[in-house]
């Protein structure tokens, strides 16, 4: 019988870029994997109101209490108590490379056919292009992101709206089940070209862009942390990137 609720650790493996809800203000989707090896997908996770102090990041353990959503059927999606999260530890860095490998699937079909919606992917020949997104595409999400912090808890840790990507960043990967092509909702994605523009202005920030997510990280080594969306089952988006040469130059260091 599946748990209704509970108490549970995970270690996060997935920190997608902030998203704009009329029901839940400004909320995150993370994902890892529990103390059973299973992924979880925890949400909503108003991330920017954490104290500092609980402000996790990938490859941190966090504690938290759960329950099950009625409007998500995900197996994999708990509604988490978000005011309970605490970090507990962090997985070591010798072992994050074997953690990996025993998650990786080569195609999406192999996830599906496991009753999965949440996966650990290995993209073959990934290709990095950018889109700039519409002007009122990103008008509409700066309005939403608004309207969350104007609704907030006035007794709530007070945020400065969130701006609002005005790219989106894509790959076109193969897979062992055929060609597919994602937009990256990792956070991190977001966050890197945000501070190479401060930098270095919007041109070079987007050069860099390409040149690191791009070039640099296909060759180096990389995974795609994927799940679908929750509206449309059958689309499976790209929640995270996890750089395989950061793992094993910081394993090799050891």
């Amino acid at each position: 019988m599946t748990e209704l609720q509970g108490t549970s650790e995970a270690v996060i493996l997935v920190k997608a870029s902030p998203h704009a809800s009329k029901k839940h203000g400004e909320t995150v989707c993370c994902a890892g994997i529990n103390e059973k090896g299973q992924w979880v997908r925890l949400y909503p996770v108003t991330f920017r109101r954490l104290d500092e102090g609980k402000q996790f990041k990938r490859w941190d353990r966090i504690k938290f209490r759960w329950h099950r959503p009625k409007d998500d059927k995900r197996p994999e999606s708990l509604r988490v108590d978000h005011e309970t999260i605490e970090i507990v530890g962090e997985l070591k860095l010798k072992e994050r490379e074997a953690f990996l490998s025993r998650l990786e699937v080569t195609a999406i079909n192999q996830a599906i056919a496991e009753g999965k919606t949440l996966a650990l992917l290995r993209p073959k020949n990934p290709k990095f292009f950018i889109e700039k997104k519409p002007d009122s595409d990103i008008r509409e999400e700066a309005e939403a992101f608004r309207a969350c912090t104007d609704q907030g808890d006035l007794l709530a840790k007070q945020l400065v709206p969130m701006e609002p990507c005005p790219y989106a960043f894509k790959y076109s990967y193969r897979t062992d089940d055929g060609e597919r092509t994602g937009t990256c909702q990792d956070w991190e994605t977001d966050a890197t070209f945000f501070k190479w523009r401060k930098s270095y202005g919007e041109a070079s920030a987007l050069e860099r862009m390409r040149q690191t997510f791009g070039e640099k990280y296909p060759k180096e080594g990389m995974t795609f942390a994927m799940g679908t969306h929750s509206l449309y089952p059958d689309k499976w988006l790209i929640n995270g990137i996890i750089r395989l040469d950061e793992i094993k130059q910081m394993s090799f260091d050891l």
